[in-house]
């Protein structure tokens, strides 16, 4: 799954450390989802919507590999 979180991250001028913060998770947490190493929880990824204002399949993308 790809997300655009860390260019929200950049749009919204916040680090990982201020996003992680408000979203009540660590900054490892972060940059794990940064890196396409973690999918969150739907709970998370609401709150990451709910944070940068923007609906979540705009933020979060299924990728052909995600359906096989």
């Amino acid at each position: 799954m790809k997300n655009s979180i860390k260019v929200q991250r950049a749009i919204n001028n916040l680090t990982q450390a201020q996003l992680a913060e408000k979203a009540k998770v660590s900054r490892q947490t972060i940059n794990a989802m940064e890196l396409g190493k973690y999918v969150p929880s739907t709970v998370l990824s609401l709150r990451l919507s709910q944070i940068f204002n923007i609906p979540v399949n705009e933020m979060f993308r299924l990728e052909k590999s995600d359906w096989e």
